[in-house]
């Protein structure tokens, strides 16, 4: 009687889910966006809320919880009811490396969340200042190792990417340069601008107008194929250092617990965004490269970024408190 019960019991729960599934989105949906307003991050979280609406017909409410790397957003995330009501878009930094250099995470990247789908990746570069008389990475690897800690790069803080992203190159290339780090992205680059500091790791949409102005320089594309906006410019991994390869991406996730269902179908609503042309122009636009995956997919590249980036938090010794 009792299996009885508690089987007729998981029946009902599993009609409920599935009813719950196909009435979703009934109200209005919350994205969580782990950085303040104004930026890229800011903007393409409206774009992708304001096409999710359209297509749901659903307000999407766009809530910025900017802090701790983006970890107070994650967390919210985290503990929020498992109803596809509150949604996240998480970045590399928030799923895989911030578990490597924040001792006291209150969160499991991979345990606390269902992945849906990745929404965009940026390229970044490698950037120095006009008068760094290096032109490619070999040349800048070979004045570094003839003056160790001579040359200095910028970051926006502890942890950032472009401060993990300067290590592992340190690391691959077997240098030393000195860790200068800033406030924010912004002032990270003006330092590089105006000679403060001589390298800097940053993505596409937020160097361009300095490169174009000549203002920066830039000696590598950091993934392993060129980019369509840099055509002929080098990656690091033909030019000097194999293997070597980073971008940044973004895509949104769900608390765990999540019903499948409705995993399913927001995965499939941002494959048709993603893929509409006019919001493929307007990503492109930004300066981010529009991208989907599938959930299985998105959590093998959380695992494979969660493993590297724990490497080369070992190895440089990097936390944050």
């Amino acid at each position: 009687m009792t299996f009885t019960r508690s089987f007729i019991a998981l029946v009902l729960v599993g009609i409920g889910m599935t009813v719950a599934a196909q009435d979703y989105p009934a109200k209005p949906i919350r994205l969580i966006v782990p950085f303040g307003p104004g930026g890229t991050t800011d903007i393409l979280s409206r774009v992708l809320g304001e096409r999710l609406g359209e297509r749901f017909g659903q307000q999407v409410l766009i809530d910025n919880r900017p802090g701790a790397g983006g970890n107070i957003a994650a967390e919210i995330t985290a503990r929020a009811a498992p109803d596809g009501y509150t949604i996240f878009l998480g970045s590399m930094g928030t799923q895989s490396i911030n578990i490597s250099i924040y001792p006291k995470l209150a969160f499991d990247p991979l345990k606390d969340f269902a992945a849906i789908s990745l929404v965009v990746n940026s390229a970044n570069l490698l950037l120095v200042h006009p008068s760094i008389p290096a032109n490619t990475v070999k040349q800048l690897i070979e004045l570094a190792k003839a003056k160790p800690e001579r040359f200095s790069y910028s970051t926006s803080g502890s942890g950032s990417f472009n401060h993990m992203s300067a290590e592992l190159f340190s690391l691959m290339a077997n240098i030393k340069m000195v860790h200068i780090p800033y406030k924010s992205g912004g002032q990270a680059l003006t330092a590089v601008v105006s000679g403060e500091a001589d390298v800097l790791f940053q993505t596409i949409p937020a160097t361009l107008p300095f490169v174009e102005a000549k203002r920066l320089k830039p000696i590598a594309v950091c993934t392993l194929v060129r980019h369509p906006l840099f055509p002929k410019l080098p990656t690091a991994n033909e030019s000097g250092l194999p293997g070597f390869d980073i971008s940044t991406w973004y895509g949104i996730l769900a608390p765990a617990a999540t019903p499948k269902a409705i995993v399913d179908k927001l995965n499939d609503a941002l494959v048709q965004i993603i893929k509409n042309p006019a919001t493929n122009k307007r990503l492109l636009e930004l300066g981010v490269d529009p991208v989907t995956n599938t959930p299985e997919q998105f959590n093998a590249l959380v695992r494979a970024d969660l493993a590297k980036w724990a490497k080369v938090a070992k190895a440089a010794n990097i936390k944050v408190n």
